[in-house]
């Protein structure tokens, strides 16, 4: 579980409820027309945007991946698969068999060296399938990212039409409390999905998606390299490439060291 995704949730919830409940109740914030201006305004928008299949794919999938993702660590990753190189240059592809690969991606790749498959097959199934996860990923992020993009533009709307109805109805002070509050929650309500949940929940998908293009793209070469029973030093040398330069300091000091 990716507990900066809950716990930066938790805090901008507690801080939103924090300070209603410092100046009044909930009550007073609760409004059915805001709470439709929004949400089926940012939702029809949407659904402009993109097919019917593609939100209800990437609402939930996106939700799922924002809270459940791995930790990635290519480090370890080229750690582990130096080992695996280790491994099957001295004792074959047999010996892999009861190897344990935490990473499924990972296994799936020594499962198809296991098998013998050919480098070509791994290599166009593995993309294949690393291509198809980023795209759900992108997905995911595209949906809540127009969700956060329509909503306070839904919450303006909002707010105009409840001023609108406010000037039209100004012979009956009674009235202009209540439309007051709509043209006020809807542009509060527009602001806090866009900014609480959407968009950085788009952003969060985001960083994923590219975390994890590096990472798979890193199982893949490695995989073919371990196919090719290429020596494990060249793999992990490789295999570094891959890290940004920090990590590839870091990582040659740690070696080093040991």
């Amino acid at each position: 579980m990716d507990i900066a995704t809950a716990i930066g949730l938790f805090m901008g919830c507690m801080t939103v409820t924090v300070l209603v409940l410092m100046d009044g109740s909930f009550g007073i914030y609760l409004d059915k027309h805001a709470f439709i201006v929004i949400f089926g305004g940012a939702i029809s928008a949407t659904l402009i945007r993109y097919p019917m299949s593609m939100m209800l794919h990437g609402l939930p999938m996106g939700l799922r991946f924002a809270f459940q993702m791995r930790k990635l660590d290519p480090r370890g990753l080229i750690e582990e698969i130096t080992k695996i190189a280790e491994i099957m240059r001295k004792s074959g592809p047999m010996a892999l068999e009861t190897y344990q690969v935490d990473d499924p991606f990972l296994a799936q790749g020594i499962r198809y060296v296991v098998d013998g498959y050919d480098a070509d097959f791994i290599k166009s199934t593995m993309e294949q399938d690393r291509d198809t996860f980023l795209m759900h990923l992108d997905e995911g992020q595209k949906i809540y990212r127009a969700i956060g993009d329509c909503a306070p533009a839904w919450g303006m709307i909002g707010t105009l039409l409840g001023m609108v109805n406010m000037f039209a109805n100004m012979e009956d002070p009674s009235k202009l409390g209540p439309f007051m509050a709509v043209a006020l929650l809807a542009t509060l309500y527009g602001a806090v999905v866009a900014n609480l949940f959407c968009l950085p929940i788009a952003d969060k998908l985001h960083v994923k998606l590219e975390e994890e293009d590096v990472s798979r793209s890193l199982i893949i070469d490695g995989v073919l390299q371990i196919r090719q029973a290429k020596s494990p030093s060249i793999i992990r040398e490789m295999l570094i490439s891959y890290l940004p330069d920090h990590h590839k300091v870091q990582f040659l000091e740690a070696e080093a060291a040991a």
